[in-house]
């Protein structure tokens, strides 16, 4: 990872066209070369970045200079996307920081434990989702990531199960994308889909019921076997 702190411009052409006028900000340059522009208030979310496959180049003026004031920069950067004619082109008028850190292989995000815990208990009491279901196997792998439990119905259709502590559209929309992909292999199809949460907000609800979905409501403590048996299936 390389951190750059600098008063910079950017520009940002092609399918759209964006800019970004002369202030200090922080560069993030992952090692696949994703560039994030970050500035101090706002949002988590950068004001401009350029995401991998991508190419950098750095292009240092021969007259290049460190002073904010002049029109020269000390350094500038050239996005190229590799798989369009996207280019983000930041202008270093000054440069405070340039560090680059080793941050060694990341083991990717870790579920917090009540997710978890509701993930095995329904694997284990996988009749919640109706009589005569079977539990296929718990991260079920798929090209775009793991389905949380894949099931299989009394009918024996395949069922994909998405869980979420607190379901909100996001949480369809994964289901969504798990399901479109299941269904294209002939040996799984058809494939339904269970959003099954702690909660589950309205609009979520709205849009897993339009695409189909059951969505379950999933009780940590009854399921941990303190309360009574009564499902709630919507």
């Amino acid at each position: 990872m390389r951190i750059i702190v600098a008063d910079c411009s950017a520009e940002y052409s092609g399918r759209l066209n964006a800019s970004l006028p002369l202030a200090r900000r922080v560069l993030l340059i992952k090692a696949d070369n994703s560039l994030l522009i970050f500035s101090e208030l706002g949002s988590y979310k950068p004001l401009n970045w350029m995401a991998a496959p991508c190419t950098i180049k750095e292009i240092v003026p021969a007259d290049a200079d460190a002073d904010v004031d002049t029109a020269v920069p000390e350094k500038m950067l050239r996005v190229c996307s590799d798989k369009s004619s996207d280019i983000l082109e930041v202008t270093l008028q000054h440069i405070y920081s340039d560090e680059s850190y080793d941050l060694g292989e990341d083991p990717g995000l870790v579920k917090d434990g009540v997710e978890d815990h509701l993930q095995r208990y329904l694997a284990e009491q996988i009749e919640r989702i109706g009589q005569g279901a079977k539990l296929v196997r718990r991260e079920y792998p798929t090209a775009i990531g793991p389905v949380d439990i894949m099931a299989v119905d009394a009918e024996g259709r395949h069922v994909a199960i998405e869980i979420k502590r607190h379901g909100g559209i996001d949480g369809v929309e994964q289901l969504t994308r798990y399901c479109e992909l299941l269904n294209r292999d002939p040996l799984l199809a058809p494939v339904r889909g269970i959003f099954a949460a702690q909660t589950i907000t309205p609009q979520a609800r709205v849009l897993a019921q339009d695409r189909g979905f059951e969505c379950l409501i999933l009780d940590y403590d009854e399921m941990k076997g303190t309360d009574s048996d009564e499902i709630r299936l919507f």
